[in-house]
């Protein structure tokens, strides 16, 4: 079983529906003060499939962003990858023998790797992590964890990470089927929503960059109300700025909803290959605004559908129903659209300077 890198220009990979593995993401990173790195990666087939022989190759793109936390260390991030997905029994194996064939391409002060993986979460396959209203309540300890993922490795190096980066839990709309379908697969008081927005007179429209500063406005509103940190503006415009605008990269569209002049609702619609994720969202503090997000989530739709997307990504939510998570409200809102819900594996690490990383691991804790 062997992992193979070569190093590649990102600007030359191969269209792809992970958004996080795009050209474009890592131009955004890199404004982000990440360093963007691209690879080749082969694989023998039989890390992916059991009964397959090791002569058989399989190939993809594979981002990798260094990010240095002082002047004389940094670590590795993989955001959303890598793609291609093995059998459960050989997950550990792969990041096993790919951080080690990646170790060589990183500077020599790298501490760790952190692979944000986008695999079926394990555990969430299993009928003794659901609740009897079929909820699932989650994976075991992270000890329980890492004993079952490191098992067939050599190393028993791999960790599951402090945090999570990128959402672990998502709702995935099957866009292949007509509006009508995809209308009745909503709950009933989204579908309602929907419709009374549009006899409310609200209208769905694409705006430029030149809107930014609506957008930012809706969006700093939205910050507000949730008592969460805002990002500045100019965040949001590399996003825009850094598009390929063109079926065989991203593309971002602003999507404003409004109703006699007034913005009252915002999203970031990008599309990626047969992907539309639904990347940001704002909205006002108007009474209007909650009808205006579902009118804006039904126009994202569509427009993802006519783009030849088949598959519409809501980029995060709760893992379940648990009133007490955070995203509880995200969660509702989300699952009444219709969507399957969906848990990854999250961030695992692969230490390279263990002592180090401890340290660093330890400074995640405390923040």
């Amino acid at each position: 079983m062997i992992c193979e890198l070569r190093e590649k220009e990102i600007q030359e990979f191969d269209a792809t529906n992970i958004l996080p593995q795009t050209p474009f993401w890592g131009r955004v990173k890199e404004n982000q003060g990440f360093t963007p790195k691209g690879f080749e990666l082969t694989i023998s087939k039989d890390l992916l499939v059991s009964d397959a022989s090791s002569i058989e190759k399989k190939g993809e793109d594979l981002l990798i962003l260094i990010k240095y936390v002082n002047q004389n260390q940094c670590f590795a991030y993989v955001p959303y990858g890598p793609k291609l997905e093995p059998n459960f029994e050989n997950q550990g194996l792969f990041l096993e023998q790919l951080s080690e064939s990646i170790k060589p391409h990183l500077p020599p002060n790298c501490i760790f790797i952190r692979y944000d993986l986008i695999w079926e979460n394990q555990w969430s396959t299993e009928k003794e992590y659901f609740d009897d209203n079929g909820n699932w309540i989650g994976p075991p300890p992270n000890q329980t964890q890492e004993f079952r993922v490191n098992f067939s490795t050599a190393n028993w190096n791999l960790h599951k990470s402090v945090g999570d980066n990128l959402p672990k839990n998502t709702f995935f709309l099957d866009l292949t089927l007509d509006e009508e379908d995809l209308l009745y697969n909503m709950r009933y008081n989204t579908r309602y929503n929907v419709r009374k927005a549009h006899k409310k007179g609200i209208q769905v429209r694409e705006y430029g960059i030149e809107h930014m500063a609506d957008w930012y406005k809706l969006y700093l509103e939205t910050a507000n109300r949730h008592g969460i940190p805002a990002q500045n503006e100019e965040f949001f415009s590399t996003i825009f700025k850094n598009q390929d605008n063109n079926k065989k990269g991203v593309t971002v569209k602003m999507l404003m909803a409004e109703k006699e002049g007034d913005f009252l609702s915002s999203m970031f619609l990008v599309l990626s290959k047969k992907r539309g994720t639904y990347l940001y969202g704002a909205s006002s503090t108007d009474k209007n605004n909650l009808t205006a997000s579902y009118a804006l989530q039904w126009e994202s739709m569509k427009i993802s559908k006519a783009w030849g997307c088949t598959e519409y990504d809501m980029f995060g939510s709760a893992p379940n129903l648990n009133r007490s998570h955070p995203l509880h409200g995200v969660h509702i809102y989300k699952k009444g659209f219709g969507g399957d819900l969906y848990h990854r594996m999250g961030c695992w690490d692969y230490p390279f300077n263990q002592k180090l990383y401890d340290l660093y691991k330890l400074q995640e804790m405390q923040n």
